[in-house]
């Protein structure tokens, strides 16, 4: 049986390196056919069977066995791997046929681009941001992860071999089946963009990004570190990609931890794709994330129609066959509150203070402390003359050769900028600053209110300004809108559908 199976297998090799036009099959015999090939091969295994056709099944399990072990082993051999040869070209054949286009909606799933962020020994930052990524791909499909290495390329690729090999390790140890993908580039900023652009192969290219929120962007004495943020939330937008934001995302549950009970709530404040509506129930297939329930949150306007806005949304979820609680929230139009008007404020006087006086770390937490004091005492004072004695003094003290011209000259840039600062105390904010705001405060008391206990909260992520100058009040809009929260995450949707009540 094992001398007929060995010479099948040859026959086999021979017509499937043929079949597959592989450039280092080159036989020596001028008339050779691959049909001689299979040929042989069925005569091999018709006269196995014919000789004795349990023994030929028994043979065929023993040999299936010893191929398998050895393939689990990863045993070095130089004569290669026919079934490797079969898989390449099953992949190019799949990959050409598949379209590049956008899927069906029925058949949409969420093909995932992780950004992850190293430190400075090449180590994640956040390794439960593939944790909650592995939980997520219960659905399947494709899982890319990628990050940047700022510098040079020819400088720095040793640094990127060693960064992709942790973290594939990394990837194993959380069981996050895909590819690894890094990229060293000048800025940060631009090798995100890269990402983003270029992952992928043909129809198999990601369309959902998913990343950590900048924890401590309002400590942070270098600020590029949520502008890189910002920017990252523009390109993807612009390229019509899905975004989930994870925030405290050390605070969300490893795979072996497990819920008993609990609820995953969704915050539906604006339809966006249905990508609230499927992630929950992506979460729930796996172990984990199982035994939670999910309860969807609608917020309703004094002139709508509580009852009926709960009754289409039940049907709705019905139609999708999604088991979920439903429940409308009202929120009624209220009179902006002194707290709005006073955050706003701050936001805006930090904004121009940080914008046009270039200070030092340790001034600028002076002067944005200060500013947070004079605005609880409801500014009843102005800066006194004693101020000026010590930042006169100060300013003589920095001055290690001392002249009348320098004197006059540090006299005028102190009154000037003592100046701005008074500007800055007197200054009223931005009206729409102001509404968004109080929006902002509004539904995070609701949310809060409905939701500290629940596991895991998602929420529609709005866009970024069109105007840069708006960006650090857009933070800070998304910072008060989820304060108080444990675990959140904020969901951005590509623009188009991504489920659908037909089977």
């Amino acid at each position: 049986m094992f001398f007929l199976m060995c010479y099948l297998f040859v026959n086999l090799a021979c017509a499937l390196q043929t079949l597959l036009r592989t450039p280092n099959w080159r036989p020596r015999f001028r008339y050779y056919h691959w049909a001689l090939s299979f040929m042989g091969m069925s005569i091999c295994l018709a006269l196995m069977f014919i000789s004795s056709w349990y023994y030929a099944i028994v043979a065929m399990v023993i040999a299936g066995m010893i191929y398998k072990y050895i393939e689990y082993q990863g045993a070095e051999k130089e004569w290669g791997d026919g079934i490797r040869g079969l898989s390449l070209s099953a992949a190019r054949f799949a990959l050409l046929r598949l379209e590049e286009g956008p899927p069906h909606t029925k058949n949409w799933r969420p093909q995932l681009l992780v950004l992850l962020k190293l430190d400075e020994d090449l180590h994640v930052k956040h390794p439960r941001l593939l944790t909650f990524a592995s939980q997520l791909k219960a659905g399947k499909g494709l899982t890319i992860v990628g990050s940047v290495i700022v510098g040079n390329f020819l400088e720095n690729y040793g640094e990127a071999l060693a960064a992709e090999q942790t973290i594939k390790h990394l990837m194993e140890a959380e069981k996050v089946k895909g590819f690894c993908q890094l990229v060293v580039a000048a800025k940060l900023k631009e090798g995100i963009s890269h990402l983003i652009q270029s992952c992928g192969l043909g129809g198999m290219k990601h369309n959902t990004v998913v990343m950590g929120w900048p924890n401590g962007w309002r400590q942070s004495e270098d600020a590029r570190a949520w502008k890189t943020f910002i920017g990252t939330v523009r390109v993807t937008t612009a390229a019509h990609l899905a975004l989930l934001v994870a925030k405290n995302i050390s605070f969300f549950p490893s795979n072996v931890e497990q819920f008993s009970e609990g609820n995953i709530d969704v915050w539906w404040i604006v339809h966006d794709g249905g990508m609230l509506m499927l992630l929950p129930f992506l979460l729930k297939q796996h172990k984990v994330w199982r035994k939670c329930s999910i309860r969807i949150f609608t917020v309703a306007q004094l002139e709508d129609n509580s009852i009926q806005m709960k009754k289409d949304l039940a049907t709705f979820l019905y139609h999708l066959r999604i088991e979920a609680e439903v429940e409308v929230v009202e929120m009624h139009d209220s009179d902006i509150s002194a707290y709005t008007y006073e955050r706003t404020l701050m936001m805006e006087q930090r904004s121009q203070m940080l914008r046009h006086m270039r200070l030092s770390k340790t001034e600028r937490d002076r002067e944005a402390q200060l500013v947070k004091d004079r605005n609880s005492m409801l500014r009843l004072t102005s800066i006194g003359s004693d101020e000026d004695e010590e930042t006169e003094t100060y300013q003589e003290k920095v001055h290690m050769t001392w002249t009348k011209d320098k004197y006059m000259a540090s006299r005028g840039q102190k009154a000037k900028s003592m100046e701005g600062f008074q500007d800055l105390l007197n200054m009223r904010p931005d009206q729409s600053n102001v509404r968004r705001m109080h929006t902002a405060v509004k539904l995070n008391e609701v949310i809060v209110n409905k939701s500290h206990e629940a596991k895991l909260v998602l929420l529609n992520m709005p866009g970024p300004p069109r105007n840069p100058e708006g960006d650090e009040n857009y933070m800070e809009f998304l910072e008060v809108l989820t304060e108080g929260l444990e675990r959140v995450l904020l969901v951005r949707g590509g623009g188009s559908e991504v489920i659908t009540i037909y089977s």
